[in-house]
């Protein structure tokens, strides 16, 4: 089998259309799998995205960045080498990057998640060759409980802080995360407040036309303002920070796949951790690469040596690693957000990455 895709210094390089797909340098093009910083980088050419993710890729990549889009599924020729983009379910306008050449098929996941999410277009598996999968949760351990469960548990939460008086501050990943919990939360409990770096986020996924419940600037010059009972969501980066220190009295949560592993919540220095990820469980890894027919599967980031034992022990898929600048979701501090906090907790520079 050739290697339609291989990887250099740049990033995963196709010579026969001369294009990257999530380059970590600037490269004249590039095909984007999602906004996060670990994978839309500044300083390329042109980015090729589809049009639900230019809305939060646009304030990411700067005013002046040349963004072309084309629908799921819609293919575009480059040099002979035929391209679609299509839904990864990981947060709004993420795309699987299907790859045809002569009879040859490649799919770059990019990060994925099956189930579904009224925030962002659900996971569509792609037949191919060969699949470029992330591996993030990719242990035994981790399975996740239906999304309905955690909404629930999180609205409980806020419920019994409000009677207490109390303000619940939630972290969550700027971009993707905190949109699907402000998407499944009760916005009856009580008012709703927004990071900064939340609220340039939200306005992304409403200019696409993502149904979002009102959601108040939490920022500065509140001296003297009531958040009692509030729902206040901000990114990992806003912990410890002088920023909550206008809450007062407050109870902190934190929503992420790690909260599975026992000790997480305490390493966090937070009062209660919900089990909600924007990345496959296990389960989920193994269903996804059986569905996709191929032959060979290359893993990127995460647990990769258990999941590229797992399918060269236990199934007929060769797998192996492929070394490269993705991260997935950091089980210390929020990476993709943190990187763009202030230290009063504010936006510093919506482009900043945490390379």
């Amino acid at each position: 089998m050739s290697d339609l895709l291989t990887r250099t210094d740049r990033g995963l390089y196709c010579e026969a259309g001369d294009f990257y797909i999530d380059p970590w340098r600037p490269v004249e093009r590039a095909v984007v799998t999602h906004a996060h910083a670990d994978h839309a980088r500044r300083g390329m050419g042109a980015y090729l995205t589809v049009p639900e993710g230019e809305p939060v890729l646009r304030p990411r990549m700067g005013p002046e960045a040349k963004i072309d889009t084309i629908p799921y599924g819609e293919p575009v020729t480059m040099n002979g080498v035929r391209v679609s983009l299509h839904p990864a379910g990981h947060i709004l306008g993420s795309a699987q990057v299907r790859v045809e050449y002569q009879g040859e098929v490649w799919c770059v996941s990019g990060d994925y998640k099956l189930g579904s999410d009224r925030t962002c277009a659900s996971f569509e598996p792609v037949p191919c060759h060969t699949f470029i999968t992330e591996s993030t949760f990719g242990l035994p351990v981790y399975r996740w409980e239906p999304q309905e469960e955690t909404f629930a548990q999180l609205n409980q939460w806020w419920a019994a802080n409000r009677a207490e008086g109390k303000v619940s501050v939630l972290f969550a990943y700027a971009l993707g995360k905190a949109q699907r919990l402000l998407a499944g939360a009760d916005a009856s409990i009580g008012p709703i407040y927004g990071h900064g770096a939340v609220q340039v986020c939200n306005a992304g996924y409403r200019e696409a036309g993502i149904d979002l419940p009102p959601c108040e600037y939490a920022g500065r010059g509140e001296r003297g303002k009531d958040w009692d009972g509030a729902l206040v969501v901000a990114p990992p980066g806003a912990r410890g920070t002088p920023w909550l220190r206008k809450f007062r009295n407050y109870s902190t949560a934190f929503a992420s796949g790690w909260m599975l592993v026992r000790g997480q919540r305490r390493r966090r220095a937070v009062d209660r951790g919900f089990v909600m990820s924007d990345h496959a469980d296990w389960p989920g890894l193994l269903q996804t690469i059986e569905d996709t027919g191929c032959e060979r599967c290359l893993i990127t980031h995460g647990s990769r040596r258990a999941l590229e034992r797992y399918l060269n022990a236990e199934t007929t898929v060769a797998a192996a690693q492929l070394d490269t600048w993705f991260e997935g979701e950091s089980d210390d501090r929020g990476a993709e957000a943190d990187a763009e906090m202030a230290d009063d907790g504010e936006v510093e520079n919506e482009g900043a990455s945490n390379e």
